[in-house]
């Protein structure tokens, strides 16, 4: 199954808004760090629902605003759910963005980088497509540190990539990214049962669950354009 057929499927099924609820635990301290000035571009690579837009261009005088993803079930979803004229979303791949050098200034992804084809040369393209100083915000649930997301692929039907975080910093500086941080960000909002309601159906212990959201939780690697 391709990207396209797997989440125009979750489109049809109602799934991107349970992603959204899901990802906006962390996903909102990523847009808060993110170093937008007024009139700023910004890509959200694997727009979804295109909530992350929408939260950015609520809380700042972001200027345009682009939410690229592969499914066009998504896009019509994100369209329907957004009414600001600032927003545009396109349908486009993530190993060839429909953008010219130098045209954007912040790119941001939530959940949605390791199901790129080529994930080095996505990272080549951000890099391409940063204006010099841009940044680059990749967040990810599904990496090697987080022993609790490696169970994923078993029930995705597309390839992903689990990378550890020195791979992606090695990865963001092979494409031209300078790395200016990476660290982890906790899910603080899912509630977590007392010890006695263990094992659930994704816990055997309290502990692991505290592990997953609390400890592991996001993992953001932020880049730089030097060029």
């Amino acid at each position: 199954m391709s990207v396209r057929e797997e989440f125009d499927a979750w489109a049809a099924e109602g799934k991107d808004r349970g992603m959204e609820d899901r990802h906006w635990h962390t996903a909102k301290h990523v847009l808060a760090r993110m170093p937008v000035e007024p009139g700023d571009t910004v890509l959200d690579l694997g727009t979804g629902s295109g909530y992350a837009l929408r939260a950015l261009r609520d809380t700042n005088d972001a200027g345009p605003c682009y939410g690229l993803d592969g499914s066009p079930e998504m896009l019509r979803n994100a369209r329907e759910y957004t009414d600001d004229d600032g927003i545009g979303f396109l349908r486009g791949d993530f190993d060839a963005l429909p953008f010219a050098t130098d045209s954007i200034d912040h790119v941001f992804s939530m959940e949605a980088f390791y199901y790129a084809g080529d994930p080095p040369h996505t990272l080549e393209e951000i890099a391409r497509v940063l204006r010099p100083g841009g940044t680059a915000h990749i967040a990810v649930n599904y990496y090697e540190e987080n022993v609790h997301s490696h169970e994923w692929q078993e029930f995705i039907d597309i390839e992903m990539t689990r990378w550890s975080g020195p791979e992606y910093r090695e990865a963001f500086r092979e494409a031209g990214l300078a790395v200016a941080s990476q660290d982890t960000i906790p899910d603080r909002e899912v509630e977590i049962p007392p010890a006695d309601a263990f094992p659930t159906d994704e816990f055997e212990t309290r502990e692991a669950m505290v592990e997953r959201y609390r400890e592991l939780g996001t993992l953001l690697t932020v880049g730089v354009a030097t060029e």
